[in-house]
């Protein structure tokens, strides 16, 4: 579902949620740290600005002190090593949901994300348990981006979507807002991505959980200042994790549909088992012209991966097509 977004000046219509904190991940945005957090005070002054930054060795953390020290609604986590987005933020989200915080959000540090926003999605999460700020959806946007980043973040939604069946246009996208009662209900602890995918894991699990998720649309920034963190090995985490996390998924719609035709009559479950073989090479298809799309435009290093994720699926096609000759073999014992 996608609301309608406009970036007008924080008011106290979200208050009914709790105290907000803002988290801002950072490794080496000593650039930017100063600016952002200047703009989310601005944009939202009744909020709390967290920032998680994993022991830069440009100073971030220092310049994260000062602004502590001359702001009361600055706080600072220092973490002792780089381990990646979804563990800062794991670290991150603990630390806000022990403090009580009513909304916990994501933020980048670098200028991507634009704090004028927020109050937006915060509006949004009124009548919602999750919101992310799209750039995929009506009224969404990336500005100055080159080519190969819309490939791989319109890549990655579509992959997510096609192989979880999750409806985000932009499930890849960070800029996200949580109750506090969401992330307490997706069940944080078992968690195991780490990178580009930990976005697409947290969507998922919402969404599985009967959680309520909205779009709101928002015009993306390319970074100006600093080095970004994406690279080819973390979409390839992204690729791998969600491949993985799709075929249990398709697998177990696959066996629900089987189980209902098993119980049905024979021409019904004959029907149902050619929807389920149909669908199946469908999703095999899909998933293989994306794989080589991906491959011939990112190159040899995800192209072994594209080939893994293929041939995942084909599995998962010829499981189902197994299923399904069994059970339209099978005759009830008034035909026998």
């Amino acid at each position: 579902m996608t609301e309608t977004a406009s970036n007008t000046a924080t008011t106290p219509e979200w208050a009914e949620l709790g105290k907000v904190l803002v988290i801002v991940p950072t490794y080496n945005e000593a650039e930017n740290v100063i600016p952002i957090v200047q703009r989310l005070r601005a944009a939202v002054p009744d909020a709390d600005v967290l920032i998680a930054d994993d022991n830069s060795p440009d100073g971030t953390g220092r310049i994260a002190d000062d602004l502590a020290s001359a702001d009361e609604h600055v706080q600072v986590l220092h973490r002792t090593a780089k381990e990646g987005l979804g563990a800062t933020y794991l670290a991150s989200f603990a630390w806000g949901l022990e403090r009580g915080y009513g909304v916990l959000v994501e933020h980048d540090a670098d200028g991507s994300h634009q704090p004028e926003q927020l109050p937006s999605m915060l509006r949004a999460l009124k009548d919602a348990d999750m919101v992310k700020g799209s750039r995929w959806v009506k009224g969404g946007s990336v500005k100055n981006w080159p080519w190969h980043r819309k490939v791989i973040s319109v890549g990655g939604s579509l992959w997510s979507r096609l192989m979880l069946g999750v409806p985000v246009r932009d499930v890849t996208g960070g800029f996200t807002a949580f109750r506090a009662d969401t992330l307490r209900g997706i069940d944080l602890d078992t968690i195991e991505s780490a990178g580009y995918a930990f976005q697409i894991d947290l969507a998922r699990r919402a969404i599985e959980r009967g959680y309520r998720v909205v779009e709101v649309p928002i015009e993306f920034i390319e970074r100006e200042r600093g080095d970004s963190k994406m690279s080819g090995s973390i979409a390839v985490e992204a690729m791998l994790l969600t491949t993985r996390w799709g075929v249990k998924h398709r697998t177990g719609q696959a066996k629900e549909w089987l189980g209902f035709a098993r119980e049905q009559a024979p021409k019904v479950a004959g029907e149902v088992s050619d929807k389920v073989v149909a669908e199946a090479q469908r999703l095999s298809h899909e998933v293989s012209k994306l794989a080589t799309d991906a491959a011939d435009r990112l190159g040899p290093e995800v192209e072994k991966y594209a080939k893994r994720a293929s041939a995942a699926v084909a599995e998962l096609n010829n499981s189902i097509r197994r299923e399904a000759t069994k059970l339209t073999d099978e005759k009830p014992d008034a035909d026998k």
